[in-house]
């Protein structure tokens, strides 16, 4: 994730520059001229989207000092490996027409070294959510271009065929005969590289151990937090208005191309360093929870969410949330309202005007309608969105994931070959 702030008056032709992009508003054409997103094979989604101080006036409302932050250009994506790795392609490859867009931006001058600068802006994600870890944009299309050929070969009434373990070996020919032919490539699944491996293994021992540690602390402070939150949960302004409609029909306009949609809002976190060092805690525990426990296709009860982020702004002041979800806005929202609002509730009841919470987990997201003004109000448009396997949800690659683990076993037993036809 690349951040940064527009050079005075350049907005205006940044907006008009980043719509080139497109060939629906706000979706991005896979070969457009300035960045081809479709090339780079390693790159499941992407976007751009221009960060304004839209609810920073908010604060005024209680007497409380606005600060002047810039408008900021956002450009990020999520990738299969390291994150420079993906940047560097993107600057060998594309560098002239990243170099146009943020030649909008301050210090992207003609004589700039590109990579360097985008590194320099690369905003370090407080929290990370990926919805299969392992799973890459090769093994997605493999899998996906398997479920057509085998579908388009199965009869209709191949779940209820007399002899699954026939039709499943006639299907198996046809599929080796496709990849003879070369018009099929199936490669092994990548293994997931030892160094990181080892990596989140030491992660995954070493917060829990560094809690332990600091437990007699933890045992001192935390009547003291208790008292603390509750202190702030009663006295802490409200402020939940009803959202600009103008903006949530422009909103609406850029949702729905595509089974999968994007969200980006960005908002300030209460004033005070209780809710600030509360905000950095509760988002280093979703990034462990993210990173070792929702990894294999649900965070908490939500099956949605392909990729989700929390990235900290302006010396930890606000925060931004970014995903890309499968499904209407509406459903997104009625998902975590009905299945995880107490999760919404840990970390964003710490963001200026979320609805009033009881002991962090109760109320908040519970209170449907002001919930919906409030994210409404914190979403930002994003300009430009790129999805690297457009028209498949979650529910598509898992199923697409079962039917290429059923075709790479050596024998089935009659029920499994059932089960497996169902899938096609």
């Amino acid at each position: 994730m690349v951040v940064a702030p527009l050079a005075t008056g350049r907005e205006a032709g940044l907006r008009e520059l980043l719509d080139t992009m497109n060939v629906t508003p706000g979706v991005a054409d896979p070969a457009n001229a300035l960045l081809p997103f479709g090339e780079f094979e390693r790159l499941h989604f992407a976007r751009f989207a221009l960060l304004t101080d839209t609810t920073m006036g908010d604060l005024e409302a209680f007497d409380l000092p606005r600060p002047h932050v810039p408008t900021y250009l956002c450009f990020l994506g999520e990738c299969d490996g390291p994150a420079d790795e993906q940047l560097a392609e993107f600057v060998e490859r594309a560098g002239d027409g990243l170099r146009r867009v943020f030649s909008h931006c301050e210090g992207f001058g003609t004589g700039a070294d590109l990579l360097a600068k985008l590194k320099a802006h690369s905003a370090p994600v407080a929290a990370g959510y990926v919805n299969w870890i392992g799973r890459t944009v090769k093994q997605i299309r493999q899998n996906s271009e398997l479920q057509r050929l085998l579908s388009s070969r199965a009869p209709r009434d191949a779940a209820a065929a007399a002899d699954p373990q026939a039709m499943r070996r006639d299907l198996l020919a046809f599929v080796q005969g496709e990849m003879i032919g070369g018009r099929l490539v199936l490669t092994s699944t990548e293994r997931t590289p030892g160094a990181w491996q080892l990596c989140n293994l030491a992660h995954a021992i070493g917060v829990p151990l560094a809690g332990l540690l600091l437990l007699p602390l933890w045992i001192v402070l935390t009547p003291i937090v208790i008292v603390l939150l509750r202190r702030h949960e009663k006295r802490d302004p409200e402020f939940c208005p009803r959202p600009d409609r103008a903006a949530v029909r422009e909103m609406q306009q850029l949702e729905d191309h595509d089974l999968t949609n994007s969200f980006t809002a960005l908002g300030p976190v209460k004033p005070g360093l209780f809710r600030r060092y509360l905000t950095q805690l509760i988002l280093l525990l979703i990034d462990y929870a993210c990173r070792h426990v929702f990894g294999r296709g649900h965070l908490a009860r939500v099956q949605t969410i392909h990729f989700a982020r929390w990235v900290f702004l302006d010396n930890k002041a606000r925060v931004l949330f970014a995903s890309n979800y499968d499904g209407s806005h509406e459903s997104y929202m009625d998902d975590f309202i009905n299945k995880a609002a107490w999760g919404l509730n840990l970390i964003f009841s710490n963001g200026f005007g979320w609805p009033r919470t009881d002991w962090l987990v109760k109320g908040g997201a519970h209170h449907e309608l002001r919930f919906k003004y409030y994210q409404r109000r914190h979403q930002l448009p994003t300009q430009v969105w790129y999805k690297a396997y457009p028209g498949l949800t979650l529910t598509d690659l898992d199923r697409n994931q079962r039917i290429r683990e059923g075709f790479d076993m050596y024998a089935m037993s009659d029920e499994q070959a059932l089960a497996w036809l169902r899938l096609l």
